[in-house]
């Protein structure tokens, strides 16, 4: 057999050939297949610096069915000084039965997709099917990404957007409006937590943004920032408040999750308490939610077999519907 390049997907190939439909069903697929193995994760710190160090990480993972797969990513915090992002990000595929490389793709959208699609599967069991308003904490990539995956779930017809640049907020609502959501940015997150069903937190906070004394009953908290165990998105009231706790992986959670590092630590939150992660979750096993008036919580920190799953899908449309980068 002759060999082949490896294909080439730039960020808007993998846009392409990831819709949100079809990835979200790929993601909850892997979750309920048990075929793969998932290594956690490689962290590194790149400097001495405790709080705002760029981060070197790499996320293998691999399947019989789906092949093998290893992410790269970079994050620098202070990226957007300079009017950089601060996740960059590739991501290689390597058939499963003889290792041939099969594609390099952006990381950067692959992971902004495929964390939004985790935290929509999530939600489907989380959040009050009567969900209609949408807070979306942070303006970077991810805010243009989240809120269109949940939408895939709830009705959302409303969308508020809070970042500590008003006008980073009203960009971020513009680009949502593009994609068809009425959104518009907020002006103060409290009042903008006491209207919101679910409320979405995407940031590189090391410090509390959302406040548990701000939650009304029944509202639904997607916390997706906070990958190590020095940042924060949240103050402990958000635990301690909560009546269920999810996970991508327990084991993430609890050696880099920051919201749920600090709260265990503070004791306002027992580990034992978590009950359970998204595989469990896609299974249905464990009860999700036991009333409307349930405060639930989704913490993600990242997971390579979402990363899998994602790079299959897209390698599989672009090859099948012949587009070029």
């Amino acid at each position: 057999m002759a060999e082949t390049s490896p294909l080439f997907l730039d960020a808007r190939a993998v846009a392409r050939s990831l819709p949100w439909p079809s990835l979200v069903a790929a993601l909850e697929r892997a979750f309920r297949m048990a075929d793969a193995t998932v290594p956690q994760r490689l962290h590194y710190a790149l400097d001495n610096v405790a709080a705002g160090a760029p981060v070197l990480l790499l996320m293998p993972a691999w399947s019989p069915s789906l092949g093998v797969g290893t992410k790269l990513v970079s994050v620098y915090p202070h990226n957007q000084r300079v009017g950089l992002p601060s996740i960059h990000g590739l991501y290689v595929l390597m058939e499963p039965a003889s290792g041939r490389p099969l594609a390099v793709l952006d990381g950067g959208e692959l992971t902004a997709r495929r964390t939004a699609a985790a935290s929509a599967l999530a939600s489907r069991r989380l959040s009050r099917p009567d969900s209609r308003c949408l807070l979306m904490v942070g303006t970077g990539r991810l805010a243009r990404c989240l809120p269109v995956a949940h939408a895939q779930m709830r009705a959302i017809d409303r969308v508020l957007v809070w970042g500590r640049s008003v006008q980073k907020a009203e960009a971020a609502a513009q680009a949502l409006r593009a994609d068809g959501l009425p959104a518009e940015a907020a002006a103060s997150l409290p009042d903008a937590v006491a209207q919101a069903d679910i409320v979405s937190c995407a940031t590189l906070s090391d410090e509390p943004l959302l406040r548990g004394d701000w939650l009304r009953p029944g509202t639904h908290v997607d916390l997706v920032g906070a990958f190590t165990p020095a940042m924060r998105e949240t103050d402990e009231h958000v635990f301690s408040r909560a009546d269920a706790v999810w996970c991508d992986t327990i084991e993430g959670a609890m050696s880099e999750a920051g919201d749920i590092v600090q709260a265990v630590r503070s004791g306002a939150f027992d580990a034992s308490r978590i009950a359970g992660d998204i595989v469990a979750l896609c299974r249905d096993v464990g009860i999700a939610r036991r009333s409307e008036t349930d405060i639930t919580v989704f913490k993600s920190v990242g997971m390579a077999l979402e990363d899998l799953a994602a790079a299959r899908l897209c390698v599989d449309r672009f090859t099948h519907d012949g587009a070029t980068p």
